[in-house]
């Protein structure tokens, strides 16, 4: 006989149960967050009261400590308190409970920020806010699963693409048509139509490379350009025969044995920067005569930092 499959008790449900089996201990509890009055807790406050209420039997109480020690912040506005829970990288739960009436809800992202809004506007209306969605647009997109993964995302996606194009070659087809579809403001960069596969590429790969050590490094690839067209190369590779080189040498090594490093540092060297927009949510920037008013501390070394990257920008 098969065996049951259950279903995992939302962190609401759980949330629930444990004020069902201990209302008037979690009610003290949840009364100490809101005696300290509208605002926001941090979670060392939020274990702070939980440890002091419950010292003395702190083990009848762990699955709600757990809760607690996964809450990154929450948000009190009498007689609700609001939590924010992360119980692993990558995984958000928002719920909120009302003291008076021992209700539990689960919130979506967007409620939990409107309700996070009332701190600064207790009239704050849903109606036309800015939303940003930074989910992935594809649902089968690769996600980590590891917390050492986070802050290493451009990592993890070039072990996954690497993986990806050595099981199957024809997962190279994709790099290809990106190479033929990149340009900028109509230019073509990397390469035009005479290349239109795999086979085709390594050829003029090899040719190109075959060109380039018998000239010498520093040639500028102006003087070549016109030779690298005719094999379906355009002038993105590089400004000089060693880059251009360089570039090529990365590709063809790719195409013989995907890995994620030599995916990332080819990925790298493709011109994909032509515009710096630079952003002030507040403060005095790019202003005269404020220099000493708030937010103005760092303007010469971000201006600075501007020069550098367009320095960059215009070596390539």
């Amino acid at each position: 006989m098969a065996a049951k499959l259950t279903r995992l008790h939302s962190l609401r449900e759980r949330l629930g149960a444990t004020f069902s089996s201990h209302p008037n201990e979690l009610i003290a509890l949840f009364s100490r967050y809101v005696h300290q009055g509208k605002g926001m807790l941090q979670r060392h406050q939020l274990l702070a009261e939980f440890d002091e209420l419950f010292e003395s039997d702190k083990e009848k109480y762990a699955p709600f400590e757990d809760i607690l020690r996964a809450a990154q912040e929450a948000i009190v506005l009498p007689p609700w308190v609001a939590l924010a829970i992360r119980p692993r990288p990558g995984v958000w739960d928002y719920i909120r409970v009302n003291v008076s009436e021992l209700a539990v809800e689960e919130l979506t992202v967007s409620e939990y920020l409107a309700f996070k809004e009332q701190l600064v506007d207790e009239h704050a209306s849903s109606k036309f806010v800015l939303e940003l969605d930074f989910e992935p647009f594809n649902a089968s997109f690769p996600r980590p699963s590891m917390s050492k993964s986070i802050g290493n995302g451009v990592q993890f996606l070039n072990r996954h693409l690497s993986s990806k194009l050595f099981q199957d070659k024809e997962s190279l087809y994709p790099l290809l048509n990106f190479l033929k579809a990149h340009n900028y403001k109509g230019t073509t960069m990397m390469l035009n139509d005479r290349i239109q596969s795999l086979r085709g590429l390594q050829s003029a790969l090899r040719k190109a490379e075959e060109y380039l050590v018998s000239i010498p490094e520093d040639t500028p690839s102006s003087e070549f350009n016109h030779r690298f067209q005719e094999l379906g190369l355009e002038k993105g590779w590089g400004d000089t025969a060693k880059r251009v080189h360089d570039t090529i040498h990365l590709l063809l090594d790719l195409l013989e044995a995907p890995d994620p490093a030599s995916l990332e540092k080819f990925l790298g060297t493709i011109p994909m920067m032509f515009n710096v927009v630079i952003l002030s949510p507040h403060g005095y920037f790019a202003q005269s005569n404020v220099l000493g008013y708030p937010d103005t501390g760092g303007q010469g070394l971000c201006t600075s930092w501007i020069k550098s990257v367009l320095w960059r920008m215009r070596c390539f």
